[in-house]
């Protein structure tokens, strides 16, 4: 796995410590001490790397191609998924796959954006950017939801609606838009997940839930760090500082109260062990669903819309 750039200290130390014990191995030298003092060092500088990570730095993370993306968590975190395809108006959109499933012994409706590793398949999934027709079908999915009486989960993970020609055409911001509206309305627990980015009006096509969760290194942002730097400061190398600025990572936003749990990640990032992140996320999903059926349907609705009313408030000191 290649490291990242913040990550290259801690590569080189890994790379020292397996010289170390090849060598001690290979020449059945006794280099206890060494290796105890190396590993010592190593588990420092990931300390000291992983537990002050800069807002630019979870960015990076967050885009990382070994990270779970939402068929992993389905295949780990859900049983007994059952895709459903069509938006009934155009077609099929595969970057937001979505159907039903159980979580626990509860059956839910899941919908997301899903991302591809090699170009052969972010070209099927369009690179996790949704077309029209994924935010018309995940809408008619939490329809059946509503339905049925099923919770609905959404997982987030987009770098942001497509702008394409054709997607303009077929009226992707009304379709979005449409979504926003009849989310805040569903008579239904809706939980969302921030699993890696969760970008602009793409993110928010499916994210206007009662609950709003973010893994510990996503971000979630009107624009990306490298977009708000090219129109602030006029260059993309200015997009740490425009990704510090915008408060855009996890912490900060559960700070400003913007989203409602952080779901913590193994040291380093999701991408280092899937399978105890998608536990950690399917933990805090079943525990959100838990408390939100504990409430009316009044109450549902009127605990969603004061959520959102509060959104931009200001309290200067």
């Amino acid at each position: 796995m290649k490291p990242l750039d913040f990550e290259k200290p801690i590569a080189e130390l890994e790379h020292e410590l397996e010289k170390l014990k090849s060598k001690a191995q290979t020449q059945n030298i006794d280099m206890s001490s060494e290796i105890s003092a190396m590993e010592g060092k190593l588990s420092e500088t990931r300390n000291r790397i992983y537990d002050d990570l800069s807002p630019w730095q979870r960015v990076q993370i967050a885009r990382h191609t070994n990270r779970p993306f939402m068929l992993d968590y389905i295949a780990h975190v859900f049983d007994d998924f059952c895709e459903l395809h069509g938006d009934r108006h155009i077609g099929d959109d595969n970057a937001m796959p979505g159907g039903f499933a159980t979580l626990g012994g509860q059956r839910v409706v899941v919908v997301g954006h899903q991302k591809g590793r090699d170009t052969k398949e972010n070209l099927k999934r369009n690179f996790g950017s949704a077309h029209p027709e994924g935010y018309r079908k995940s809408l008619r999915l939490m329809k059946l939801a509503e339905k049925f009486n099923l919770p609905i989960v959404a997982l987030i993970d987009t770098p942001g609606a497509f702008p394409g020609i054709g997607a303009e055409e077929r009226n992707i911001a009304e379709a979005i838009g449409f979504n926003l509206k009849e989310m805040m309305l569903l008579k239904t627990p809706t939980v969302a997940v921030v699993l890696g980015e969760g970008g602009s009006g793409g993110a928010l096509g499916i994210g206007v839930t009662d609950r709003v969760l973010m893994m510990e290194n996503a971000y979630y942002s009107v624009i990306s760090p490298e977009g708000c730097a090219a129109i602030l400061w006029k260059h993309r190398k200015h997009a740490p500082d425009a990704a510090e600025a915008m408060k855009i990572a996890a912490p900060d936003l559960g700070a400003l109260h913007l989203i409602d749990e952080v779901i913590p990640e193994p040291k380093g990032g999701a991408h280092h062990d899937h399978r105890k992140t998608a536990e950690n996320l399917r933990d805090a999903v079943s525990n959100q669903i838990k408390s939100l059926q504990q409430l009316s349907i009044d109450e549902l609705l009127d605990q969603r819309y004061k959520k959102f009313r509060q959104y931009g408030e200001w309290q200067g000191e």
